[in-house]
C-alpha cells in the first residue's frame, strides 16, 4: 500500500473511532444550546476588493475601508493561519464606526488570495508580502501594524528584513496571542486536521497526508462535529456562542489541506525572537488570551520582555481567538495603542 493510501486508511478508521466517542456527541450538544439569536453577521463587512502582486507573482487580495473623512493613520490587519480577513470583524466594525482608515488582506493561499509557488509559502514571504502591500495601499501614511497568530509573525518578519521602517512609516504595532519562535506546530495544526490526531501523530503523518491532500479534505467536510468540536475547545477559552465557533470552523475548512501542510514545517524553524528589537522604536502592544492552548500566554510573556516599552494585556480565560472572544478588551488596547502613536486625527 502507498504511503497515500495508508495514511488516508489510517485517517478513516481513526477518525470513525474518535466520531463514536460518547464525550463528542455530549460537547456537541452543549455547543448546540450556546447558539445566540441572531449572532454577528460574520463574513458581511466588505468592502470594493483590489490585488496586489507580490514578488514572486502571488496575487493578493486586498479590502480597505476609506472613511468619509481621510486620516493620516492607516491600520494594517495581518490574520492568522488558516484564517481570512474576516476573522477581523469586530475589529472592522470598531473601525469604521471610528472612521479609521483600515486595510485588511488575505494572506498568500489563504482567503481570496491566490496559491503560492511551491515552497514559497513561509514566514519570511509574509513579511515580504507585508512590505508589498504597504508600499501598493499605504505608501506615504503613518501606519500601525496588527497582527494576530501567524500575522504576527509576518509582522517580525517584516522587522526583520526591514527595521528602518520602524518609527518612520509604521508608528505602532500590535501582537495578538503571537510568537516569534519556539512554537510547537503541531499546537497550531491540530485543530485544522482531522481530529484523530494527535501531536506526535502530526509530525510524523503530515508530509504524507499531504499527498492525499484532496481525501484529507473530504474526511474533513464528513467529520464536521468532530472539526466543530475540536475548533471550540482549541481557539477559544471561555464559552462562546455556537455561531462563533462555527465561524471560525468555516475558515479552517475552507483552507485546503495542502495549503496547510506547505506552511506547517515554518513554524517549527521559526527564531526570530533576536529580531523583535526594532519594535522597540515604536509603541507596541501585546495581547493574548491566559487560555490559549495554541500559541501559549508564554510566548507573549517573551515577546513583551523582550520588546522593551511595550505594553502586555493578558485577558483572562480567553483562548487563541481572543479577538473574537473578547472584542471589547482587544479593541480597547488598540485605541489605547493608537493614541500613543500621535497620529490619531480625534474628532
Amino acid at each position: 500500500m502507498s504511503i497515500r493510501r495508508a495514511a488516508v486508511a489510517g485517517a478513516v478508521g481513526l477518525a470513525a473511532a474518535g466520531a463514536a466517542g460518547a464525550g463528542l456527541a455530549h460537547r456537541r450538544r452543549v455547543l448546540a444550546r450556546r447558539e445566540d439569536e441572531p449572532g454577528p453577521a460574520f463574513g458581511s463587512l466588505r468592502s470594493k476588493g483590489r490585488t496586489v502582486v507580490a514578488d514572486d507573482g502571488t496575487p493578493l487580495y486586498v479590502e480597505v475601508d476609506e472613511p468619509e473623512v481621510p486620516t493620516r493613520l492607516t491600520l494594517v490587519f495581518c490574520h492568522g493561519y488558516a484564517l481570512s480577513l474576516d476573522c477581523w470583524h469586530f475589529q472592522r466594525e470598531h473601525y469604521r464606526a471610528r472612521g479609521i482608515r483600515a486595510v485588511y488582506y488575505d494572506q498568500r493561499s489563504h482567503g481570496r488570495s491566490g496559491r503560492s509557488p511551491m515552497g514559497n509559502a513561509t514566514i519570511d514571504h509574509l513579511g515580504a508580502d507585508l512590505m508589498t502591500i504597504l508600499d501598493a495601499v499605504a505608501p506615504e501614511d503613518p501606519v500601525v501594524l496588527v497582527g494576530h497568530s501567524m500575522g504576527g509573525m509576518t509582522i517580525v518578519a517584516l522587522a526583520e528584513q526591514h527595521p528602518e521602517l520602524f518609527g518612520d512609516r509604521v508608528v505602532g504595532t500590535a501582537l495578538i496571542a503571537t510568537t516569534a519562535g519556539g512554537l510547537d506546530p503541531s499546537r497550531i495544526l491540530f485543530p485544522m486536521v482531522p481530529t484523530w490526531a494527535g501531536s506526535g501523530a502530526v509530525h510524523r503523518s503530515v508530509a504524507a497526508l499531504a499527498r492525499g491532500h484532496r481525501a484529507v479534505d473530504r474526511l474533513r467536510r464528513l467529520g464536521r462535529d468532530v472539526a466543530l468540536v475540536a475548533t471550540e475547545q482549541l481557539a477559544f477559552g471561555d464559552d462562546v456562542p455556537q455561531s462563533y465557533v462555527a465561524f471560525v470552523d468555516r475558515m479552517l475548512a475552507a483552507t485546503p489541506f495542502e495549503v496547510v501542510a506547505e506552511f506547517f514545517p515554518g513554524f517549527s524553524t521559526l527564531d526570530k525572537f533576536d529580531h523583535v528589537e526594532p519594535l522597540a522604536k515604536v509603541p507596541t502592544a501585546v495581547i493574548c488570551g491566559t487560555d490559549d492552548k495554541l500559541t501559549s500566554i508564554g510566548h507573549s510573556r517573551k515577546l513583551a520582555s523582550r520588546i522593551i516599552g511595550s505594553t502586555l494585556l493578558e485577558c483572562h480565560g480567553a483562548g487563541h481567538m481572543v479577538l473574537l472572544e473578547r472584542p471589547d478588551e482587544v479593541n480597547g488596547e488598540l485605541d489605547r495603542l493608537l493614541g500613543t502613536t500621535g497620529a490619531v486625527d480625534e474628532r
